[in-house]
């Protein structure tokens, strides 16, 4: 197989001063004397930038030179914040610091972060002029936006200047919530049904509302792991999940008022074909396409049996998991003595319109005009009954790549054109121990090509991104 478009891949570990792009054959390095804790980044092709948050700084890197930084703003703790962290119990030179682990772009050259700031979160505006990167100091409360610990992971994701978010809203990191701060600021319920104990990954909006005869609404998608309500072992059950909400929600009148009205979750499946534990996942890439029906997402899967050191890649059509949703049962709670099974299918009739769903054209055509107008039957059993019965399936009906050995941690993923006319899935995987592996998807199957190792110390790849702003030609396929 012949590939004739190229790219470009950033990778970033935390924990090392240093980021590596590598391209072809030479792999370009760049590290900041006394800067830790590179953790997340933000391409910007239309101000050919590589946007890079640190601990206690933001960069600006050339896209296609990141060796020398263009910018660099600071954005240290105030005296007085890193006091209060450290008198709370934290180490003040590991948690009382600022860590930047929120990008995004708003328009134009505006940017909006969030950091750590010492447990106390906090955000702020970013311009990029001149050369120079500026930090507006319109500091918001970055609560339920940014992780207060700057080592728990989170997700985000800005839809038409509306930040959608998931972390810990709380200090402890006990209040797990799905937040969006704007036009009207709605939450998850503070119930274990809800979220419990999550590992939130990947969050991302498919748009559904185009070419819907039903005049659906977007989504947006998230993905975590938690423990398993459903059932009650003598050991915590950690499950995969993926779960959606409407944009359009604006929480119920009186029931679920500044709540998800909309929020539904189910079991992610990447399972093997022996009986084994839940793998768990990781890591998520959507393959965007221009008709949504034909998104796929990828995710990596790990062994959650501390002897079983293995590492799973599946795919999911964006339909099937909408189906799921749009059309599947739902699980119930109940109490049944000596039983580990405490959720099951739910038989009884659905309260109209259907809890979960969207504002369509069906229920506008029944006077329900917005997410306010739910009925309070409707928001009781959405309150109560989040969880879906059926699991999304993978693609194949199985992981696409199973690998024994050292833990995937990161992927991404590109669709190129091969010389028989055909699109094909190439898949980079970065592992614990600092390689970056590509594989390619054919007839259903990932075979591992090529790997690359980029860190001498075996560190994880944490951050993995994927970049083409130049095209090139080769003969022989991609290329590290």
């Amino acid at each position: 197989m012949q590939c004739h478009e190229g790219l470009q891949i950033c990778c970033i570990v935390i924990h090392c001063a240093c980021m590596f792009l590598f391209l072809d054959n030479h792999v370009i390095t760049f590290k900041e004397e006394g800067v830790w804790n590179y953790s997340t980044m933000l391409i910007r092709e239309d101000l050919g930038l590589l946007v890079l948050g640190a601990r206690e700084a933001i960069y600006a890197l050339d896209i296609n030179d990141i060796s020398v930084a263009k910018s660099k703003v600071p954005w240290k703790v105030t005296e007085e914040k890193q006091k209060e962290c450290t008198s709370k119990g934290k180490h003040p030179d590991i948690d009382c610091r600022n860590y930047v682990r929120m990008l995004h772009q708003m328009n134009d050259n505006l940017m909006y972060a969030c950091g750590t700031n010492a447990f106390s979160p906090t955000c702020d505006y970013i311009t990029y002029g001149d050369g120079r990167l500026k930090l507006e100091g319109n500091q918001e409360d970055g609560r339920g936006k940014c992780p207060f610990d700057p080592f728990q992971r989170s997700s985000s994701v800005m839809v038409d200047q509306d930040l959608y978010s998931a972390t810990s809203l709380n200090f402890l990191g006990s209040e797990p919530v799905i937040l969006r701060t704007s036009p009207i600021p709605l939450r998850t319920v503070f119930k274990s049904s809800w979220l419990n104990e999550p590992n939130f990954v990947y969050m991302d909006v498919v748009p559904e509302s185009e070419d819907s005869p039903e005049g659906d609404d977007d989504k947006v998608y998230m993905f975590f792991s938690e423990n398993a309500v459903e059932y009650d072992f003598y050991n915590k059950l950690v499950v995969s999940r993926v779960a959606r909400v409407c944009k359009g929600d604006m929480g119920g009148q009186r029931t679920l008022q500044r709540k998800w009205t909309s929020f539904l979750k189910t079991r992610l499946d990447c399972s093997l074909p022996e009986p084994s534990l839940p793998y768990i996942i990781q890591d998520v890439f959507h393959v965007r396409h221009k008709k949504w029906r034909k998104s796929v997402f990828y995710a990596v899967f790990t062994s959650q049996s501390s002897t079983d050191l293995s590492s799973a890649v599946c795919a999911y059509n964006v339909t099937d998991i909408s189906e799921v949703f749009s059309r599947g049962k739902f699980k119930t709670e109940v109490n049944v003595e000596m039983s580990d099974v405490k959720w099951v299918m739910y038989n009884g009739e659905l309260p109209v319109p259907r809890p979960g769903a969207c504002i369509n054209n069906a229920a506008k055509s029944a006077g329900i005009m917005r997410s306010l107008d739910l009925p309070d039957k409707t928001l009781q059993f959405i309150r109560d009954h989040p969880l879906m019965d059926d699991a999304v399936r993978p693609i194949t009906g199985k992981p696409l790549l199973l690998k024994r050995g050292p833990l995937l941690t990161r992927l991404v993923v590109d669709d190129v054109s091969a010389s028989d006319g055909q699109s094909y899935p190439v898949v980079f995987v970065g592992t614990e121990n600092g390689y970056v592996q590509k594989a390619v998807n054919y007839d259903g199957e990932m075979h591992i090509i090529e790997e690359v190792k980029l860190f001498q110390n075996a560190d994880p790849i944490d951050v993995l991104r994927l970049h083409q702003n130049q095209v090139r030609k080769t003969g022989t396929g991609y290329r590290f």
